[in-house]
């Protein structure tokens, strides 16, 4: 019987690849950064039957596809499936699968990471202090906003805009949300209420972007929503870049449209050093963190892992994106 051959972009946590290799012929990518488009494609080519893949640089679109004749399941590495054509997948019969759950309260940590350090101005503090610039202490450097007693707007309630929510009741804070539908269980444990985005964005003190990418969000935060919020407002992003129109941000923090932003995602990763957003010094940025811990990208490994398994084993995936693919 033929060994199916799995492709790794990446040399993702041992927790799943010994997974994999229980089960498959495992090739790994070995660089540090995850594998250039050309080896992928090859790696299709050659007959791989699932793909460990690194979101969001990994392309599979149909290009990637019609490469792949023997491909049956890709297992993202992430929440995120963006940077899947799943219609496209589906339509070939491929399982397009996910981990979810697994990042949920380390991603919502990473966004309260962000808006204390953008609130407090912890960056620049760090940086005052290692100039040597230091001298006395003085009054009124590097005021700041009180996140407690404050307003917090969270774009998207799902499990992981949820979780910044529960973090917000210990700050006191009173928490409005926006999305399509109402989540009265979050609503529940939360304490949050459900408005329309535009009054979302003129209430709110800090913004907090927590909703998927896909057709209806992206560009949903451009210089029409930005111009909505207070001046004294914080928009933070740990969801996906392309959400936030990033020029339209950089133009807003230049202008003073609103006090200042915190992100961990960008329109295009890794961003330009001489873009007008990296310029805006209201600004705090992550280099896309927002599950980044030990424990959690080991989780994620092993979950993206047993999914392919199960498809090679012709079982259902245990988070599968595009259920109409499986009929089994």
């Amino acid at each position: 019987m033929t060994v199916p051959r799995v492709f790794c972009s990446w040399g993702f946590p041992e927790a799943g690849l010994s997974i994999l290799r229980d089960h498959a012929e495992v090739e790994v990518w070995g660089g540090a950064d995850g594998a250039p488009r050309e080896v992928l494609l090859e790696a299709l080519r050659g007959g791989a039957a699932g793909v460990l893949a690194l979101p969001p640089s990994d392309r599979l679109n149909a290009e990637a596809m019609d490469l792949a004749p023997n491909l049956k399941v890709i297992s993202g590495f992430g929440v995120g499936f963006d940077y899947v054509d799943v219609a496209e997948a589906t339509r070939r019969g491929i399982a397009v699968c996910n981990t979810p759950g697994t990042l949920t309260e380390t991603t919502a940590d990473q966004a309260w990471a962000l808006m204390l350090g953008a609130a407090r101005h912890v960056p620049a503090g760090d940086r005052y202090v290692r100039s040597g610039e230091w001298k006395k202490y003085e009054p009124a450097l590097l005021l700041g906003s009180d996140i407690h007693g404050a307003t917090l707007g969270i774009v998207g309630m799902g499990a992981i805009g949820t979780a910044v929510a529960r973090r917000a009741k210990g700050f006191g804070m009173r928490v409005l949300y926006a999305g399509r539908t109402r989540r009265l269980e979050s609503e529940a444990e939360t304490g949050a209420t459900h408005v329309p985005l535009d009054d979302l964005l003129r209430e709110s003190d800090f913004v907090s972007i927590n909703c998927a990418l896909n057709a209806d969000t992206r560009g949903l935060i451009g210089a029409r929503e930005l111009s909505l919020m207070k001046r004294t407002a914080i928009l933070v992003n740990s969801a996906r870049g392309a959400i936030v129109r990033q020029a339209d941000l950089a133009a807003a923090l230049q202008s003073r449209t609103i006090a200042g932003a915190a992100i961990d995602v960008f329109e295009v990763e890794p961003v330009a050093v001489d873009d007008a957003l990296v310029a805006c010094e209201t600004a705090v940025f992550a280099p896309h963190l927002g599950s980044a811990t030990f424990a959690t990208r080991a989780r994620m490994a092993r979950v993206a892992s047993e999914n392919i398994v199960a498809v090679l084993e012709g079982r259902r995936p245990p988070f599968l994106v595009n259920p109409d693919v499986w009929h089994g």
